[in-house]
């Protein structure tokens, strides 16, 4: 199994316990994290080595990264497993899929691309990289079988984790917030580019805040080794004194607040699962920036809006994610209660629609593939 940075890291987790389930005795191996390891994986190289972001900065570590993938690719052709699992980062594995599939051994893809939001040309990659694709989307399968790639709806992993009904009281309570505080989560990403690019225009966003609403609260999760890095930000927006900076605890965060402000990707989608209003903002180096605008294909961003296709929730992209356009747009929402109450309808909508026993499903998938090495094709 290959899984990249945070994301990732969960969603192999929890594909994981299914397996665990379904076959007492498993081995599992290769590039992964901390939940992987509670699950009994072996990780040879940490999964924070894919944690890119952008063209310019892949370009930057394209060495160690290639490096990895060739000893990788080395070590399971010269002692092949009974089935190969990339667990999304197509850019990493759908290379290394290919070739492990030229050489017999058998692959599955976790997490179909986002050939349907930008790089339509992925699919061709796709079709000759995997015996199979489990799909966390409903519309994907279908989508797939145009292109005669057998694909499974396993549901989304974390529609099953986050309860339909979040408690925000018992959240706040283990925050040490107080039930009728008003709380901003504040999410500047899981990579460090994200980081950079991100969390200063976060911060002088909650300056901003702040002074309208001395009041506000502002949780601000992060993994550990990226601590100290946002406590120097904070200090130098003059924030430090305001912002209540955490180790891990984003769903704990999501499930508190009553707005975030929160960076594209995964977390987005956590958020609408909670239920939660939200500003959504992405910026990267210009350059991949202008190559990744080019290669869009839908009008939206951020996960929430291409699943609900419209604006549910405000992005503001690039050089539109000023700290004034987003402290004004985090605090509109609450200014908006009947906008917040319908919010929650429709995001408890999609959580129905993606709620699946994903372990179960995903795990019964990659069964139908092992079988298939044992039945000749016609």
């Amino acid at each position: 199994m290959v899984a990249g940075e945070t994301s990732g890291d969960l969603l192999a987790g929890l594909l994981l316990d299914g397996i665990n389930q379904q076959w007492l005795h498993v081995q599992a191996m290769g590039i992964g994290g901390a939940q992987m390891k509670t699950r009994g994986f072996t990780a040879w190289w940490p999964s924070e080595k894919l944690a890119v972001f952008g063209y310019v900065d892949a370009l930057l570590h394209y060495r160690e990264i290639a490096g990895i993938r060739n000893q990788l690719k080395a070590k399971l052709i010269a002692n092949p497993p009974d089935v190969f699992i990339g667990v999304d980062a197509p850019d990493f594995n759908l290379d290394l899929e290919a070739d492990l599939r030229a050489a017999g051994i058998k692959s599955v893809h976790f997490v179909c691309p986002s050939i349907w939001a930008w790089r339509a040309k992925r699919v061709e990659k796709l079709k000759q990289s995997c015996d199979h694709v489990l799909c966390i989307y409903p519309f994907e399968p279908a989508l797939l079988a145009q292109h005669g790639i057998a694909a499974t709806f396993v549901g989304h992993p974390l529609a099953s984790v986050i309860p339909l009904q979040p408690d925000k009281a018992q959240a706040r309570q283990k925050l040490g917030l107080q039930l009728d505080d008003r709380v901003i989560a504040v999410l500047p990403g899981s990579r460090l580019s994200e980081i950079k690019h991100l969390a200063p225009r976060y911060f002088k966003a909650v300056a901003s805040m702040n002074n309208a609403y001395t009041a506000m609260k502002y949780i601000v999760p992060t993994l550990p080794q990226f601590i100290p890095l946002l406590q120097q930000m904070a200090r130098d927006c003059g924030v430090d004194s305001i912002v209540q900076i955490v180790s891990g605890q984003s769903h704990l965060a999501l499930e508190a607040c009553d707005v975030t402000l929160i960076t594209s990707g995964t977390a987005t989608l956590e958020a609408a699962l909670y239920k939660r209003p939200m500003v959504i903002a992405y910026a990267l180096n210009g350059l991949s920036y202008q190559i990744m605008k080019r290669k869009k294909l839908q009008l939206w961003v951020g996960l929430p809006n291409i699943l609900c296709q419209k604006f549910v929730v405000p992005e503001l992209l690039q050089d539109a994610a000023t700290p004034e356009a987003l402290a004004n747009a985090t605090l509109a929402w609450f200014d908006s209660p009947e906008k917040v109450a319908d919010l929650e309808r429709q995001f408890t909508e999609l959580h129905h629609q993606l709620k699946r026993n994903t372990s179960e499903l995903a795990a019964h998938a990659i069964s139908q593939v092992l079988q298939a090495i044992q039945v000749p094709r016609a």
